[in-house]
């Protein structure tokens, strides 16, 4: 399967099931050309049959290459992020969750859950949704003790966010710009860290809206949860005058906080 394809086919997946307000947005901010995605967010919890090392693999045998890996010890994370030769394509942004961080009966609850899964159906796995059965008071469970271990419970597989490039806008120079536009639309900024995340200093800016509330079946009950959001970046150029690539993990860190429960 194509780049191009496996992207495509995330954000359908994304603007229809994890964040239906993406597509209004992708609309508020589109211009003459098409808009830049400077990155995806996919979440795993480590685990062999369906850790980061197997998200991976479908980029990998796309021509990705691995960019950098970041830690996150208060959430229990660690990363990675991937990108191609082609800098028209997306980076790839794939944490996951340390399981055997987390407390004895959350790992109680995550491990049955993985050891359903018997067959990844790799690449379409990526965008599968919940491939393992949970009830919603399990799910209240996990997100108590972690929201990303309660989310990806929740939604199983799919793009966390997209990211639209600042860099690309004619309309707008900075993520503050973005952030009030969107605000006059009626649309919430993740103010955790404040509302922009990282600085020139750093060489990249983050910004990103909350997650939708969004409908989820679950074994007993259906009920709305935080889903998806969107994501804007705007990077600066290093020494030798190319933009930075990589990611800030202070920032990382208060991004991942947009799907947290309000």
């Amino acid at each position: 399967m194509r780049a191009v394809q496996l992207f495509d086919n995330l954000w359908q997946d994304y603007i229809t099931r994890l964040c239906p307000s993406a597509d209004k947005v992708h609309q508020l901010l589109q211009e003459d050309t098409p808009l830049i995605n400077d990155h995806i967010a996919l979440r795993t919890f480590r685990t062999p049959q369906l850790g980061l090392d197997v998200l991976m693999k479908p980029f990998l045998a796309e021509g990705y290459q691995v960019g950098g890996e970041y830690r996150f010890a208060a959430k229990k994370l660690y990363a990675r992020h991937l990108q191609h030769p082609d800098p028209t394509l997306p980076k790839v942004f794939i944490s996951e969750l340390l399981v055997d961080e987390l407390s004895m009966p959350a790992q109680k609850l995550i491990y049955p859950l993985l050891d359903s899964v018997t067959k990844v159906a790799s690449p379409d796995f990526l965008w599968q949704g919940r491939p393992w059965p949970l009830s919603y008071t399990d799910y209240q469970i996990l997100a108590a003790e972690s929201e990303y271990a309660g989310w990806l419970a929740a939604h199983g597989y799919g793009a966390n966010h997209f990211t639209v490039s600042v860099n690309q806008l004619s309309a707008f120079d900075e993520v503050k710009q973005v952030n009030a536009h969107l605000r006059r639309h009626g649309f919430a900024i993740n103010e955790a860290g404040g509302e922009v995340k990282g600085s020139p200093d750093v060489m990249l800016e983050q910004s990103s809206t909350l997650a939708d509330k969004v409908e989820v079946s679950f074994d007993d009950v259906t009920a709305m949860v935080p889903g998806g959001f969107y994501e804007f970046a705007k990077r600066y150029p290093m020494a030798d005058g190319t933009l930075y690539q990589g990611f800030v993990e202070a920032s990382a860190d208060k991004i991942f906080e947009s799907t947290h429960r309000q």
